[in-house]
């Protein structure tokens, strides 16, 4: 019986798997600040991230030891507090967006992306910026 328990199992069979995956999405979002997957699996992410940028946004040692007891990795966390952190400073909560994609060809699965809020903006400068110097790389090669 599933009395009073919200988590979903995701298609894992343990917990320390669920734990884990959980744990690298997580790592993804923080390097990469968007990343594509099904909808469950976003939404459980989302209820996994945000109240650890809750505690980045506190800043002290007993808030990196909590986000260290998800996220085993010293240099995410540290961006995840010196980088990401700053930028929600003023925002209640509410630090990632998810957007349904559609389905997946193979097995009809509800895909969607998980996204960083503010970085958004940035990010897609920075796409477009590279877009327009591989268009420039191609056309001085189709000059010479």
């Amino acid at each position: 019986m599933r009395h009073q328990n919200s988590k979903r199992k995701l298609g894992l069979s343990t917990k320390s798997h669920r734990k884990a995956m959980l744990s690298n999405m997580a790592v993804s979002i923080i390097i990469h600040k968007k990343i594509k997957t099904t909808h469950a699996r976003a939404k459980e992410l989302q209820r996994f991230l945000e109240p650890l940028i809750t505690f980045a946004k506190r800043g002290d040692i007993h808030a990196r030891r909590q986000v260290l007891r998800k996220i085993n990795n010293k240099q995410i966390v540290h961006t995840l507090f010196k980088e990401i952190a700053p930028i929600y400073a003023n925002r209640a909560g509410g630090y990632t967006r998810i957007t349904k994609l559609g389905f997946r060809d193979n097995d009809c699965a509800s895909v969607s992306q998980i996204e960083l809020l503010d970085f958004v903006e940035s990010f897609q400068t920075n796409e477009t910026t590279g877009q327009n110097k591989q268009e420039k790389s191609k056309n001085k090669q189709s000059e010479v």
